[in-house]
């Protein structure tokens, strides 16, 4: 027997809902934090439940999606400094193989993909949360919103991230030091 009123149900069916239509906002972020696949589950049931503690204060006039992903990074940039301070940082230098399967892409795909995700780890979390935000497509305008900052700083941000991982790169042969950007 359910304890909660009609009117919370209805709440509760509205956010199960719309946490499922965007499920992949907190995979995307667990993935992008950690590679333990048992500390992906516990750091997107932290995210759940954290968007449920969260929702009484989601403004339903804005885009949910928006709120999701401030809430997630949050969440997750919080656990990733508690986990620091405990000296139980995840260095996610498990293979990229475990993400991705052989048969997903080629062995350059792989390779460039096991590039991205250590130049990612060489960010700190605000940066990782920016670039995980631009590579999903996320306006530099929505990347603000969710992080709370003016977009202007996001394009400077974005900037200095793009230096940086070329720097990480140390002239890796991507294909892209052709001269274009």
């Amino acid at each position: 027997m359910s304890t909660l009123t009609p009117a919370a149900t209805a709440t509760a069916a509205v956010f199960e809902d719309l946490v499922a239509a965007h499920r992949g906002i907190i995979v995307k972020i667990a993935a992008s934090y950690c590679r333990d696949p048992h500390d992906r589950a516990d750091l997107a049931q932290d995210i759940a439940l954290q968007l449920w503690r969260a929702w009484p204060g989601y403004a339903h006039d804005r885009p949910f999606s928006t709120w999701m992903y401030r809430v997630a990074l949050n969440v997750a940039v919080s656990q990733q400094r508690r986990r620091r301070v405990r000296g139980h940082d995840d260095a996610l230098d498990a293979s990229h193989e475990q993400l991705v399967g052989e048969s997903d892409v080629d062995a350059e795909g792989r390779e460039r993909l096991a590039l991205v995700q250590r130049a990612m780890q060489a960010l700190g979390g605000f940066d990782r949360a920016l670039l995980l935000l631009h590579l999903e497509g996320c306006s530099n305008r929505e990347s603000g919103e969710v992080l709370g900052i003016a977009e202007g700083n996001v394009a400077t941000r974005l900037g200095r991230i793009r230096q940086q991982l070329r720097r990480l790169a140390g002239g890796a042969d991507t294909g892209a030091n052709d001269g274009t950007r």
